[in-house]
């Protein structure tokens, strides 16, 4: 049984009365659904007929409810451990009224002396895990799924544009024990613009992404029941079918039906009861798999960039040279000495001094020592210290540059003679 809240819009309506007709506009437009009831820290059986007597009216009804605590025990029991509801146990009725949270009126008739009723019992999951034994268990669950509830009535599609008694099923529906992680729509704010009937159709994927990033799912189902009418008030008809992703797969389906319009709601209920237990069968066969073109496509492939051998650096060497001459030749050979010398990178001049001492900074693959020697080879009297070489000679003149090398003769072709070369003596006849 839902609370009775008749005296809330009754004061509301009575002190908007004055104001004018803009406000009770505002609040006969703006309410389109439900807030979905939140049931994670409660476990519910429901469907439990009582038939009961007392000896007044509210005896045989605290009779029900009491009768309806056990054996909703019992079946939950059996439920939780899949097994008869004759191997569960019996707890005592203080046990039980510590850990039952509430008990739902889905029908009930009250006469002088007995009450007859179809209840469901809430249990504290908390508090009622220890004597149902699954303390610590931990339910294996789907990926956040986000649930749009169709109504097709009269040949229209509607989910929260207008207030409808599917999406009232779905947000009174208790998903504690199911193992679809549902995400539930409540019609208010912007959700008929975003999640309306028409989105079902759309078969395209950015828009399905960004509905999904909006409201935290990862995947989507459609709840659809098709209501068909004998008469206003007479038998109805309903064909629900459960969807899943965003090209409509159907899931599975079913048919029910209700003798009149006052029970129509219990219909829908048993109708969401099926199809969640459709959803958690496909997803235990693993049929509830996220369609890959709802992830975003992967970034387009770089041009391949042509490989660039890597430079290898070569250390070199600074070092001052100094040059001591009499004349500017002494200059003049110790520099051709220096372009010439294997390893050096660059000679620059720093200072010329002809009749003196002049300076070179060079650049040389080699420490100070190998400098010198190379130098001293070339006929120099060499004196290094640091980062410094000095060079000069004994003579008048500074020593003579090194002859070029030898040109090698290319090979002669295969099959002809070599060549004797211009230089030897040609033997005598």
């Amino acid at each position: 049984m839902l609370v009775r809240r008749f005296a809330i819009p009754l004061m509301l309506l009575i002190a908007v009365a004055g104001i004018g007709g803009v406000l009770y506009a505002q609040l006969e437009t703006g309410e389109r659904g439900d807030l979905p009831l939140d049931s994670s820290n409660t476990l519910e059986i429901g469907g439990i007929h009582v038939d009961v007597g007392g000896s007044d009216a509210q005896s045989a009804r605290y009779a029900g409810w009491r009768i309806a605590q056990r054996q909703g025990f019992r079946m939950l029991w059996a439920k939780m451990h899949n097994a008869p509801v004759n191997d569960a146990p019996s707890l005592p009725d203080g046990t039980l009224d510590q850990i039952v949270s509430s008990i739902n009126v889905e029908r009930e008739q009250i006469g002088p002396n007995r009450y007859i009723a179809d209840l469901g019992v809430q249990f504290d999951r908390s508090k009622a895990a220890p004597f149902l034994g699954v303390e610590g268990v931990q339910v294996q669950r789907s990926v956040p799924m986000l649930l749009i509830p169709v109504t097709v009535s009269g040949g229209t599609a509607t989910t929260v544009e207008l207030r409808n008694a599917w999406q009232h099923t779905w947000a009174q529906f208790r998903t504690s024990q199911s193992p679809i992680d549902y995400v539930r729509i409540s019609g208010m704010g912007a959700d008929p613009l975003l999640i309306n009937a028409a989105q079902t159709n759309r078969p395209g994927r950015g828009w399905w992404r960004a509905l999904l990033e909006m409201y935290g799912a990862s995947d989507i189902l459609v709840a659809e029941v098709q209501l068909q009418r004998l008469y206003p008030g007479g038998p109805a008809r309903a064909r629900f079918i459960a969807r899943h992703g965003p090209d409509n797969e159907i899931v599975g389906g079913f048919t029910l039906t209700a003798a009149n319009s006052e029970a129509i709601p219990a219909m829908l209920s048993a109708g969401a009861q099926r199809i969640d237990q459709i959803y958690g069968q496909a997803l235990a066969a693993g049929r509830l798999t996220r369609d890959s073109s709802l992830d975003l496509p992967p970034p387009p492939a770089l041009p391949a960039l042509p490989e660039v051998k890597p430079v290898v650096a070569t250390a070199f060497n600074s070092f001052q040279v100094q040059v001591s001459g009499k004349n500017v030749n002494f200059y003049n050979f110790a520099m051709a000495h220096l372009r010439t010398l294997v390893g050096i990178q660059s000679a620059t001049p720093q200072q010329i001094n002809p009749g003196g001492t002049s300076y070179i900074l060079v650049q040389y693959k080699g420490d100070l020592s190998q400098l010198a020697a190379a130098l001293s080879g070339r006929g120099w009297i060499v004196e290094a210290a640091g980062s410094v070489v000095k060079i000069r000679s004994d003579s008048d003149k500074p020593p003579a540059l090194p002859p070029p090398p030898a040109q090698v003769p290319a090979p002669a072709p295969a099959g002809q003679p070599a060549q004797a070369n211009s230089n030897q003596a040609a033997p005598h006849p």
